[in-house]
């Protein structure tokens, strides 16, 4: 695979392994499919009986005079061909709904997995491919089921009933037309091969530039601040034109493709042509059995040409499955135990402990964190300070299982947070985050985004403690939608709805990392004031970097190094430990007035 595309490797299979894989989404169709391809077929054998009518009517009232039988025979066709469309319309109909079902199951279940997945996967995968996954790959293989593969089976049908029919109006013509199967069947076995891997070549680099256009519009500010529009715009052109060159590829193989399968079934035709008018003139073949022949050889045309398309969106739909898979197969981590249970807020204490916790990131070497003990005890506020890099938010990441502990462990009241149930855990836990995300909807849906059925008046007290009243006074209030990743608020204002979402589930434990970062002086003192009443009452764990909020804990835990070396309050630390005293008074402390720093 590709190393652009940022999934996992599949083992080598047969292209069409993983759309087969897929079979499970068609079952629930089953009994649509079964009625659509009988219509079909019966379009198909409507079809091919109208040549076999024309024949009758050539050699019967045609060459007889018989005007009552050219018209009997004229009606049958007619009825016949009444009869095709109805089918085509009704068998159109069921594929169309079928497949649209069908892709949404797919789709569904491909994104309710990416959310089963750890954090880490998410990293490696840009996101840019993973969108391309669940929807342009998605359609081609919706396309390939509503049309492709009704059209393989229909075609093939097709072409061994008229064979059948040919061989019995004229055995060694019709055997000529079977034969010419065998070159069809070379070009399409080479074709297959190259389309396929020119297919991923080509989805896979949709998804880079997908990526490309999401980190853009995402980074939009930053990169006109930098005056870096050229440079990403020339990167932006490289990755088109690197895709065009491949579309056009792609094309030029499909093009000389078909082009070979047109030619095939011109010269057999005109070889019949040839070979059937010297045989009527023998009277081997009456003039209505050549006329039928023709006819039914004609029926094929269609089928030969339309079988470079088919191919081709076979082997695009093979190539989405593939990419598809990658995703479904990739196992999810962090999934509930057999034997997990639930845990219900009043049951809950808040006794969190660490017991010789330690942790590496999947491909890394050396952990991140080594044997950790820490104890935060009900209704304690534990904050955590060290230095950039030294594994404070990664040690919060455990809390609610973003990341599992790879060795010792991590309970709450006694239990093993990995024996508790995912949703009960997560619900027990609020958190906000120091780069703070918000959803491309409105105010309150970001704020209940844990506590859906929260009230108003909740809501309200939520925002009164983060002192985010602010968003009252945006033009819809509540109901005004906040732009995508929440850049049409400010830092601080991001920052303040997070924590009045943090807050407003009533979480047994509050874990924040650092979520005061990009308030201002006076915000922040009260924001802290609002906090001390929470936290009364609240088992909290809190990232720190300024020394005027550390004044929000009970006691201090000291990181370095990924080890804990240090536990007390802020006074005993800041007397007995050197590493935490020049630690604090590396952090710049604004002057109440905001007019400088000051150093604590």
């Amino acid at each position: 695979m590709p190393a652009h595309s940022d999934g996992n490797p599949s083992t080598p299979h047969h292209p069409l392994r993983n759309l087969w894989r897929l079979r499970p989404y068609l079952r629930p169709y089953a009994a649509e499919f079964a009625w659509l391809l009988l219509a079909a077929l019966a379009a198909t054998a409507a079809s091919l009986a109208i040549p076999l009518v024309v024949q009758r009517v050539v050699d019967g009232p045609v060459a007889r005079h018989d005007v009552a039988g050219l018209f009997r025979l004229g009606a049958l066709a007619l009825l016949l061909g009444v009869a095709e469309a109805a089918l085509i319309f009704i068998r159109r109909w069921t594929q169309s709904s079928s497949s649209v079902g069908i892709e949404a199951a797919i789709r569904a279940d491909v994104y309710a997995h990416l959310q089963r997945l750890p954090a880490g996967c998410h990293d490696r995968w840009q996101s840019g491919q993973l969108l391309s996954r669940i929807t342009s790959d998605l359609s081609v293989i919706r396309r390939f089921l509503s049309f492709g593969l009704l059209f393989l089976v229909l075609n093939l049908v097709t072409y061994a009933a008229v064979v059948v029919l040919l061989v019995r109006l004229h055995p060694w013509l019709g055997l000529l037309v079977a034969a010419s199967a065998v070159p069809l069947f070379l070009i399409s076995r080479r074709f297959a091969r190259h389309y396929h891997a020119a297919s991923r070549r080509m989805q896979d680099q949709q998804g880079d530039v997908a990526t490309l256009v999401e980190e853009t519009a995402q980074g939009l500010r930053t990169m006109r601040a930098y005056g870096r529009g050229p440079e990403l715009a020339a990167r932006f052109a490289g990755g088109a034109r690197r895709l065009h060159d491949t579309g056009i590829g792609k094309a030029r193989l499909l093009a000389r493709t078909a082009a070979l399968f047109d030619l095939v079934p011109n010269l057999t035709l005109g070889v019949v042509l040839v070979a059937g008018a010297a045989a009527a003139a023998r009277g081997v073949l009456t003039i209505g059995e050549l006329v039928a022949f023709v006819s039914l050889q004609l029926m094929l045309v269609w089928p030969v040409q339309s079988l470079g398309w088919i191919i081709a969106n076979g082997q695009e739909a093979a190539t989405a499955a593939d990419r598809v898979q990658e995703v479904l197969d990739t196992p999810p981590t962090i999934v509930d135990a057999p034997h997990a249970r639930a845990l219900d807020r009043v049951d809950v204490r808040g006794r969190l402990r660490f017991e010789r916790v330690t942790f590496r990131y999947p491909g890394t070497a050396a952990p991140v964190l080594h044997e950790v003990d820490l104890t935060v005890e009900p209704g304690e506020t534990l904050a955590l300070v060290g230095a950039t890099g030294c594994g404070k938010s990664t040690l919060l990441s455990l809390v609610p299982r973003l990341h599992d502990v790879t060795g010792g462990r991590l309970t709450l009241d006694g239990h093993d947070l990995r024996d508790l149930r995912l949703g009960s855990l997560r619900r027990l836990v609020g958190m906000a985050f120091e780069e703070p995300t918000l959803f491309s909807m409105s105010v309150w849906e970001n704020l209940t985004l844990g506590r859906p059925d929260a009230g108003e008046e909740e809501v309200r007290a939520a925002l009164a403690l983060a002192q985010a009243e602010f968003a009252y006074e945006l033009p819809w209030g509540l109901a005004t939608r906040v732009g995508e990743q929440g850049l049409s608020l400010s830092g601080g204002q991001r920052q303040r709805l997070a924590l009045a979402r943090a807050v407003l589930g009533r979480p047994a434990l509050l874990v924040l990392d650092d979520p005061l970062s990009a308030l201002d002086v006076h915000t922040e003192a009260l924001v802290e004031s609002a906090l001390r009443r929470v936290l009364r009452d609240t088992t909290a764990l809190l990232v720190v970097h300024r020394p005027s909020t550390v004044a929000l804990a009970d006691r201090v835990a000291l990181l370095a190094g990924g080890r804990i070396v240090a536990v007390g309050t802020h006074s005993e630390l800041l007397a007995g430990v050197p590493a935490y005293r020049a630690l604090l008074s590396a952090e710049p402390e604004r002057r109440p007035d905001g007019a400088g720093l000051v150093r604590s």
